[in-house]
């Protein structure tokens, strides 16, 4: 085969992988989202267990092909809300069997005591309708078996003419392999989605620190309380060094040293001086951070030949690190560019801006905005920074009243997947007011950094890190690329 044309079938099928890796994160980022997993589990899951029941049925007597509609309706209601009222396994069988008692039940009184000629089949009674409905709203209340599906079961009941008691039986059969069903999937996948899904639980072990400002050491015990909780975790210490700085070195030594001395010589000599005061900065820190975390920690220093912010961007990807935490740094109350590079850099950034030096954060405040991947890392970060006796809560904010229930849903959706206890919180109230007035009562606020956001909608309104003016308290703002 030609050489060129080797080429070119090897490069099309590169990016043909490519194209297929990004399709497959965008979908495992889609799916991170709650809402989207659980409409997925409907479509998918919901057809394939009434085709179980209907092949059962084909197989068996004692499954009725009228047991479909509450079964159907009931089944979505399990997997369409897996923690809601309604979705749990003893109500699920235990209500809709007491309907379908309470129907057979209602059938058999009636037809004794009221009416003399019973019903045929798909013919009922309207006093027989009236009094299944009684008995299942009677009996679910008191046995606490509240179902929607329990009503529809119990009015089924009634047009099964001689086939009653297999009616009942197969509600029973059915409903049963149904929460079985369910309650393997909600134990074994439903609740670990985080495992399986989320991102931010199965990467950001290698975290790159550019040490800056005067808060270093809280900046990198900051990184390394978030690596130390994977065993995997390290730290990357990264200093740089400008190249006007080496060469206003290499110029000192120039006119302080013999004019015969190499030239190659000086600058080996001035970039040897630099790395030794930049390893001896971080060897400071490291000293810190190793006497309080159990974590690996490395050193990187960086020439700076193309901007700060780039310069750490290159060496995240040069050292294979997955996770930059960076200072924040402000120019005039606004971040400088510096910090803009970096969140909109194609590396997972934290950047950390220290009010009060702490190295510790017990309780800490998340503020999201809708629920996926950035709100799940952003969650996922604070349970491995906060210790176990701290507290977390997480915080919405809705400028209408009408929209708090779906909040309160997004929020609940949110803190599920994750072992630790969260508060949750919906504040009727724009977010700057609302840290304004809350701030002091948390060690920590956790944001996005809205790159999540389209362009149209920042021009807009600008993200709120960048409104935030003085906080009480320690602010990390979380980029995800």
């Amino acid at each position: 085969m030609p050489q060129p044309l080797r080429r070119r079938i090897l490069n099309a099928k590169r990016e043909f992988h490519r194209r297929k890796r990004t399709r497959v994160r965008a979908l495992r980022r889609w799916l991170e989202d709650t809402e989207n997993l659980l409409h997925i589990c409907v479509l998918v899951i919901v057809p394939l267990l009434i085709a179980a029941v209907t092949w059962l049925s084909n197989m068996s007597p004692v499954v009725s092909f009228l047991v479909y509609p509450p079964l159907a309706s009931g089944t979505y209601t399990l997997f369409a809300d897996p923690h809601g009222r309604y979705s749990d396994a003893r109500r699920f069988v235990g209500g809709m069997t007491v309907g379908a008692v309470s129907g057979w039940l209602a059938l058999e009184l009636t037809a004794q005591f009221w009416y003399t000629v019973p019903p045929t089949q798909f013919q009922v009674h309207s006093g027989a309708a009236a009094l299944g409905i009684f008995l299942t709203g009677a009996l679910t209340w008191l046995l606490d078996l509240e179902v929607p599906t329990a009503y529809s079961s119990a009015l089924l009941v009634l047009v099964t003419g001689s086939e009653q008691l297999r009616y009942v039986a197969g509600i029973s059969v059915a409903s049963a392999i149904i929460a079985g069903l369910f309650i393997f999937w909600r134990r074994e996948f439903y609740r670990e989605r985080a495992q399986y899904l989320f991102q931010s639980t199965s990467g950001n072990d290698q975290i790159l620190v550019p040490i800056g400002g005067e808060n270093a050491t809280s900046l990198a015990l900051f990184a390394g309380q978030i690596a130390a909780a994977h065993d995997a975790g390290k730290v990357v210490l990264m200093d740089s060094v400008t190249t006007e700085t080496i060469d206003q070195l290499e110029a000192d030594l120039a006119t302080s040293e013999s004019e015969t001395e190499p030239t190659e010589k000086r600058d080996r000599l001035a970039e040897d001086m630099i790395t030794e005061q930049s390893l001896s900065r971080l060897e400071r820190i490291q000293e810190s951070l190793t006497s309080a975390v159990d974590i690996s920690c490395e050193f990187v220093v960086a020439v700076e030949s193309d901007g700060p912010g780039e310069t750490v961007l290159r060496t995240a990807a040069d050292e294979n690190c997955d996770l930059v935490v960076a200072p924040y740094e402000v120019n005039e109350a606004r971040p400088t560019k510096y910090v803009r590079q970096i969140l909109g850099g194609p590396t997972d950034v934290i950047a950390f801006r220290s009010a009060t030096g702490m190295t510790e954060w017990r309780h800490v405040l998340v503020m999201v905005r809708a629920a996926g991947p950035v709100a799940n890392a952003m969650l996922e970060f604070t349970q491995r920074l906060c210790p176990t006796y701290g507290t977390i809560s997480v915080c919405t904010c809705i400028e209408k009243r009408a929209s708090r229930r779906n909040a309160e849903i997004m929020l609940e959706n949110l803190e599920q997947p994750f072992d630790r206890p969260v508060e949750t919180r919906v504040a009727h109230d724009s977010v700057e007011h609302f840290l304004e007035r809350n701030a002091t009562n948390y060690d920590l606020v956790v944001l996005g950094a809205s790159t999540d956001r389209s362009t149209f909608s920042r021009l807009l309104s600008e993200p709120t890190h960048e409104s935030l003016r003085d906080l009480d308290c320690d602010l990390a703002v979380v980029h995800q690329s």
